[in-house]
């Protein structure tokens, strides 16, 4: 087979078997240069990124590499003296290292730990079965023809036909991967991050450095913007309808706006060939201060750390999988709607909020072993809770395009005061702050239905730089955890999280009297039952984390059980939990916040009752006698979701903090 090669001596054509080792491509590359440093020898299948130490691909055949007839590749090299070649993303540091040093970063691909879904499609084809046609097959039961044979995942008739209007991103990893490596785990990697920055140092390296000069060969080329045709998640599955409830009750309290964090895993979406769907299990709410019209929240997100190490003991995983913020405002007209602001006539992502997540997108990049970088885009979801056409709230998820992450990252764009719009940024050649802005575009069709190429300087449109992502509720949920009654972190002033209210609520359910399975009294399995669903709650195991009265590994088997799928079928589920030091050490606590017994000593007939026995204790014995007919005690109020009884006065519940 013909291989083409590009240098900076001209273009050369080797004419090599496909089993050839990539040494023997060397060795002619090496005859066609003089005085070249050996060592410095990079190649790529595009004129600019993507490079790979070809000292890094010895031992490996042109077809596992992913070499076909008439390819054409790009070779670098320094002439001796010189040092080495840069590769994109590496530092100026890096060109001293040893050649093995290089060799591993130029492979971090094959060290990625990809996600469990991401493992689940590598293993299958993707391919869209289809039935036999009755009037096109003319063939039996067991053949196969052009009507009936499976479909690529990547079928634009498909998608077209089902109105998928982007790629997912596993279809999109079998179209531009070469099917003859498409099964090589050693080809290179198709897929290459973008990057808008100047090159420093340059590559040619006969210039100074940016922002002294620049040239052609370290200036980012000219972007023209499109919409991304694949996208790294393409559904959003809320497990119950509960968790945005919940989510909305602050808001709901004080009309100030709300962020969370979408806690969650990724699963195979059977209704988008090789599809990713993010589940969210919960959300946590970081410190943050809430207003009409908008929120500030404090980042890096400090509690982070042990949050993701919380959230992946559960029983099935969790991580962060997006996050959540609401976008609400009452009409004055009826308080019970709000205004329908975010449509295509006006705005659906504001370009400040696109900016916010490719800025969050660009911290939690995606592990993948198609990019020579080990990590490419992000599956970071953001969803918006915003007003419907008739004033109800409805939910909203996006994701933001690879494109619009370089951007940032090179501070090219800023926000507007049109929420629709874009600006550029101007080129700053300020030494410590150099920006470089190159020609960027965005293309459109016009009255006539021509598409137009139209300059983006100024500004152009925030919708250049989204992907929809669509979103829902399974027909019969089944969440991870089966409570929210916990008060919520941060919520200071509305909801507070004390340890006094779990330890009266623990009383409440009489768990200082709930024993295992095996030693459990006859009738108690309800009792269990109910100490175990209000102990499945993220909000409360999150709490329990930071009173240090249960020690790690206990909180791990806490959160184990409680997160577990088979919590409320199995009577015997909780005992693992029982058993812990930890569990006992709060059953202590408990124990001492449980209602004192009423007396049952008689009273001296020689003095008056009201004399004898002090007013607390009266007071004490009234209430339990009420509560044991059932009736209401007197100054109190009984909380409608936790039946816990607090004093009249209260406007929330001093358990589940929820209003009373």
């Amino acid at each position: 087979m013909i291989v083409r090669v590009r240098t900076k001596d001209g273009n050369f054509r080797f004419d090599l078997q496909p089993t050839a080792d990539v040494s023997e491509l060397f060795s002619k590359i090496l005859e066609t240069t003089a005085d070249a440093d050996e060592n410095s020898f990079t190649i790529s299948n595009k004129p600019r990124g993507g490079e790979v130490d070809i000292q890094s691909l010895k031992g490996r055949s042109l077809k596992e590499i992913g070499v076909n007839h008439g390819d054409l590749f790009f070779v670098q090299y320094k002439a001796r003296g010189e040092g080495h070649t840069i590769a994109p993303g590496t530092s100026s540091s890096a060109s001293n290292a040893p050649s093995s040093a290089q060799d591993g970063s130029h492979r971090a691909w094959e060290s990625a730990q990809e996600d469990a879904v991401d493992t689940y499609w590598r293993s299958r084809d993707g391919k869209i079965p289809r039935q036999r046609d009755a009037q096109f097959c003319k063939h039996g039961p067991k053949g196969m023809c052009d009507y009936c044979m499976p479909l690529e995942p990547y079928d634009a008739a498909y998608h077209t036909e089902h109105g998928i209007k982007h790629l997912s991103y596993h279809s999109y990893l079998h179209k531009i991967t070469p099917k003859s490596s498409s099964d090589s785990a050693s080809s290179l990697p198709p897929l290459n991050p973008l990057d808008y920055k100047v090159k420093v140092p340059c590559t040619a390296g006969n210039h100074p450095p940016w922002p002294a000069s620049i040239c052609t060969k370290c200036q980012p080329s000219a972007i023209t913007l499109n919409s991304q045709p694949f996208r790294m998640v393409d559904h959003l599955e809320i497990a119950s309808m509960e968790i945005i409830d919940r989510f909305l009750h602050a808001w709901r309290m004080t009309g100030s706006q709300r962020f969370g964090w979408l806690l969650g895993r990724y699963e195979p979406y059977d209704k988008v060939p090789m599809g990713i769907k993010a589940v969210v299990e919960a959300i946590h709410e970081p410190p943050q201060e809430g207003e009409l019209d908008g929120l500030t929240l404090g980042l890096p997100w400090e509690d982070e750390p042990r949050i993701r190490a919380l959230a992946a003991q559960a029983s099935t995983p969790l991580t962060v999988v997006g996050y959540v913020f609401t976008d609400l405002v009452p009409t004055e007209e009826d308080r019970t709607k709000n205004i329908y602001k975010r449509h295509s006539q006006s705005f659906l992502m504001s370009s400040l909020e696109a900016i916010f997540a490719a800025t969050m997108q660009s911290r939690y990049p995606t592990a993948s072993k198609s990019s020579p970088t080990g990590k490419f885009s992000s599956r970071l979801v953001t969803a918006i809770l915003t007003a419907t056409e008739d004033g109800q709230v409805d939910v909203s998820a996006y994701q933001v395009s690879e494109q619009a992450m370089a951007m940032v990252e090179a501070d090219m764009i800023e926000a507007s005061v049109d929420p629709g719009i874009v600006r550029l940024k101007e080129e700053d050649r300020t030494a410590g702050s150099a920006r470089y802005i190159p020609d960027v575009f965005f293309t459109y069709k016009n009255e006539y239905g021509l598409e137009v190429k139209k300059s983006a300087k100024p500004a152009f449109p925030v919708e250049y730089l989204m992907v929809n992502v669509t979103h829902g509720f399974p027909q019969n949920p089944s969440p991870m955890f089966r409570s929210i009654q916990f008060p919520i972190e941060n919520r200071p002033g509305l909801e507070d999280q004390r340890i006094e209210r779990a330890l009266a609520e623990l009383a409440r359910l009489d768990a200082p009297n709930i024993l295992d399975s095996k030693h459990a009294k006859p009738g108690e399995a309800q009792k269990t039952f109910a100490l175990a669903q209000w102990l499945s709650d993220w909000h409360l195991v999150a709490f329990l984390d930071t009173t240090q009265l249960l020690s790690p590994a206990d909180i791990h088997m806490l959160l184990k059980t409680v997160s577990s799928p088979t919590l409320l079928q199995d009577q015997s589920a909780l005992d693992p939990v029982l058993a812990t030091d930890g569990w006992q050490t709060l059953m202590t606590f408990a124990r001492e916040h449980a209602p004192r017994p009423k007396s049952s000593a008689p009273v001296s007939s020689a003095m008056d009752a009201d004399d004898a026995i002090p007013q607390d204790v009266l007071d004490q014995i009234a209430a339990e006698e009420a509560a044991a007919s059932g009736g209401a005690t007197p100054g109190l109020k009984t909380c409608p979701h936790c039946t816990f009884e607090n004093d009249s006065s209260r406007s929330d519940c001093d358990v589940c903090g929820l209003p009373l």
